[in-house]
């Protein structure tokens, strides 16, 4: 017989900060991340140097986050996403979102669950492709909670799904209805964009499968969409240390300077809409690139509560655990 036992569906993601308020204390906690930013020196450090950097950068990213209303939208598409995931899967299954910067934190939620008295969970990250900065850090927060608050909890982990057809279908749904905002005449000369978040070069030269798995994603995308021209490149890069390659900057340049004056953006390592997608590209990057004499420039639509996304989701968990 299948089983009945009611189960947490948690999906794990990084947070944002709720109000401008939040910003400085939630880039410290990000910054005291030692699975994100490692020290030279060690854990010593790592808190006044998150202090610090966390004060002087706030005033800056205050003001991007005021750009976009004041706030981060990431918790309210991921309890989007969970709610409708879960609706996907049937009544046993309890939505519930864990943030790693910001609340909801680890320990209030596994402490809400094991109140409700649920046993069992399906732990979902929120980051298609895996690398230690993001998933890694998400999972062992997960795990390092669990063992304080709820030692009972029996749980299954799903970590990566760079390469899950329904998702890859859902994405390049997105890439086409981004092709539609173009006149037909101009269709063909589209340049497509691909834009993931960058880790340090470190990350991948001591094996992190993040590259791989974008690249594996968007080759995917690009067997559906057709024939296109497009390019992969890595966005929000900043402090004194070597990034992934290409910066989304500089491929935007490059094309420009190469004559093209139709451009199309894909997030590619993000599945909901949020400072990265909202600031980063539809305000610096569209600046940037009618700069440089792009005419027509457009972001695909985000995956956020899609029907067809959250259908891919709630497939993936069934395939995964075994429904």
């Amino acid at each position: 017989m299948p089983d009945t036992k009611p189960t947490a569906l948690i999906l794990l993601n990084m947070g944002g900060p709720d109000s401008l308020d939040a910003v400085e204390p939630f880039l410290y906690n990000l910054f005291c991340d030692r699975e994100l930013i490692q020290l030279p020196a060690g854990g010593l450090l790592q808190k006044p140097f998150a202090k610090l950097i966390s004060h002087f950068r706030a005033k800056r990213v205050v003001q991007n986050y005021r750009a976009i209303g004041g706030k981060s939208p990431l918790l309210e598409w991921t309890q989007k996403q969970a709610a409708g995931v879960a609706g996907r899967l049937g009544e046993r299954f309890k939505p519930y979102v864990i943030m790693r910067y910001w609340h909801p934190f680890a320990d209030d939620v596994l402490a809400e669950i094991r109140s409700a008295g649920l046993e069992t969970a399906v732990v979902l990250s929120m980051y298609p492709h895996y690398t230690g900065a993001t998933t890694g850090s998400s999972v062992n927060d997960f795990k390092r909670a669990a063992a304080r608050v709820y030692p009972e909890l029996e749980y299954q982990l799903i970590e990566e799904w760079f390469d899950w057809p329904g998702y890859l279908d859902a994405l390049a749904n997105r890439v086409n209805e981004g092709l539609d905002t173009f006149h037909d005449l101009m269709r063909d000369e589209v340049q497509i964009l691909f834009s993931a978040h960058a880790l340090p070069q470190k990350f991948i030269d001591r094996g992190d499968p993040y590259q791989q798995h974008v690249e594996t994603t968007v080759q995917e995308v690009m067997q559906r969409v057709g024939h296109y021209d497009w390019s992969i490149a890595y966005q929000s890069r900043s402090g004194p240390v070597k990034w992934m390659e290409p910066g989304t900057e500089e491929v935007i340049a490059e094309l420009a300077e190469a004559g093209h004056r139709a451009l199309l953006m894909v997030p590619v390592s993000f599945v909901s809409d949020h400072i990265e997608t909202l600031e980063e590209i539809d305000i610096e990057y569209r600046d940037l690139a009618t700069s440089q004499g792009i005419v027509h420039f457009c972001r695909t639509p985000s995956l956020n509560a899609h029907d067809d996304f959250l259908t891919a989701l709630a497939d993936l968990v069934r395939e995964r655990y075994r429904l």
